[in-house]
């Protein structure tokens, strides 16, 4: 390098070395996981959608109940903010009528029995503004111990039926069932009747179907059975629940023909559907002699 050329370059590496000193790399942005992930639930129990929105917490080598989540206190439910409830239609909890609308599911858990709590506001955090005055409604039920401990809290659903379902919160060796009720029937017959007093194509087999799992009137679900099997008189899974009312209804003399006809015309079909038609029709005699 030449001395003319020295001092150019010389002050070009002067010039480098101080933007890189001014101008700092920034800093990463960092995420770290939630010590209580959010969680959301849906689940539709007849014509009603519920929600539960939540946080779970862990079990995390600590002592939950009675420690962590202090006997005879008012929990949120979770972790951070308040767990949430909201219900499509109104429904029964714990065998208590609740409005439509969303709620704070707050409980107060003892050794022997929970009380459940929905408070009209929503999106507290835990339970430091909790006021009873805001309830809608206070139920208690039994916990159920559990012979394996479940690390994360839970809250889900079992035991659904048409318009009945359980609500459980688990965690710990704790589960904690709440029963939650929808008056199904009452939304639906009316439309139901309505529909089979209308023109048009009418849903026979559904109607005799769900006037038969609700205990309704069974006449008329009979009489909707045989509508549709005249549309569809090849069917015979529509005849073997012909059997199935007519069993309800005590005739076992029509249920018996009812079942021996669908066995006869389910031992013509192919498959799966011919073995699954056997097996109820048979197990359907077997209940009739």
């Amino acid at each position: 390098m030449t001395d003319l050329l020295r001092p150019a370059v010389s002050f070009l590496a002067t010039c480098v070395l101080a933007a890189g000193l001014s101008a700092q790399t920034p800093a990463p942005k960092l995420e770290f996981p939630d010590a209580s992930p959010n969680a959301t639930v849906q689940q539709r129990v007849g014509l009603t959608d519920i929600e539960v929105v939540y946080a779970r917490p862990g079990v995390k080598g600590r002592k939950v109940f009675g420690e962590l989540v202090p006997y005879g206190e008012v929990w949120r439910t979770g972790a951070n903010n308040a767990t949430k409830i909201t219900f499509s239609t109104p429904v029964k909890v714990g065998g208590t009528d609740v409005p439509a609308g969303s709620y704070a599911l707050f409980t107060i858990p003892t050794p022997t029995d929970w009380t459940i709590i929905l408070n009209k506001v929503t999106g507290q955090w835990g339970s430091y503004s909790y006021d009873e005055k805001n309830d809608q409604m206070r139920v208690k039920v039994k916990p159920v111990t559990l012979a394996e401990p479940v690390e994360t809290f839970e809250i889900g659903w079992g035991d659904i039926k048409d318009s009945t379902a359980t609500l459980n919160l688990t965690w710990e060796k704790t589960r904690v069932p709440v029963k939650v009720e929808t008056d199904l029937a009452a939304v639906l017959v009316p439309q139901i009747e309505a529909a089979m007093a209308a023109e048009g194509k009418k849903p026979y087999f559904q109607a005799a179907m769900f006037y038969f799992g609700n205990n309704l009137d069974l006449k008329k679900a009979i009489t909707w059975m045989d509508a549709g099997l005249a549309e569809q008189p090849e069917a015979f899974w529509m005849i073997y629940r012909k059997g199935l009312i007519l069993a309800k209804m005590g005739d076992k003399k029509g249920a018996t023909e009812a079942a021996n006809k669908s066995l006869e015309m389910a031992s013509k079909a192919e498959g799966a559907i011919k073995e699954e038609y056997t097996r109820l029709n048979k197990a359907l005699l077997a209940t009739l002699k």
